[in-house]
């Protein structure tokens, strides 16, 4: 009896190993035809004008930004450049005004003293002075 329940088990397997291997078999996709020259070149020119459109959209977007960019920077030089620019001019008066002041202060300070002098030796000098005839 063991032996008849082998036989039917191995009969049944032989029958079945067909069915089953085309059932796997069908699962597997089949083989893609070989591409011609001319699909391998349509395709070539195909992914040539996607990547140039590709390439123009991130060049202009770019651009762009760059463009947005450079605007707000001059924007902001050009303020700081005024600002600088008033800060620079009062300082500059502010220093003039008190080098004015200052230099007149120093020109009292030399001029009155030669004048109180030479106030007192004008009479001695004209005297001592004498005028070739």
């Amino acid at each position: 009896m063991k032996l008849d329940r082998i036989a039917l088990t191995l009969l049944a397997a032989t029958l079945l190993l067909p069915a089953a291997s085309s059932a796997f078999a069908q699962d597997a996709p089949k083989p893609a035809a070989k591409p011609t020259a001319k699909q391998d070149l349509d395709k070539a020119g195909t992914d040539t004008k996607d990547a140039t459109k590709k390439t123009g959209h991130a060049i202009a977007k770019g651009t762009k930004t760059a463009a947005k960019d450079t605007g707000k920077g001059t924007k902001t030089a050009a303020k700081d450049t005024a600002k600088g620019t008033e800060t620079a001019a009062k300082d500059t008066a502010k220093g003039a005004d008190t080098v004015g002041k200052d230099t007149a202060k120093g020109a009292k300070k030399i001029v009155h003293p030669l004048t109180k002098g030479s106030s007192k030796d004008a009479p001695k000098t004209e005297d001592k002075t004498t005028t070739p005839q």
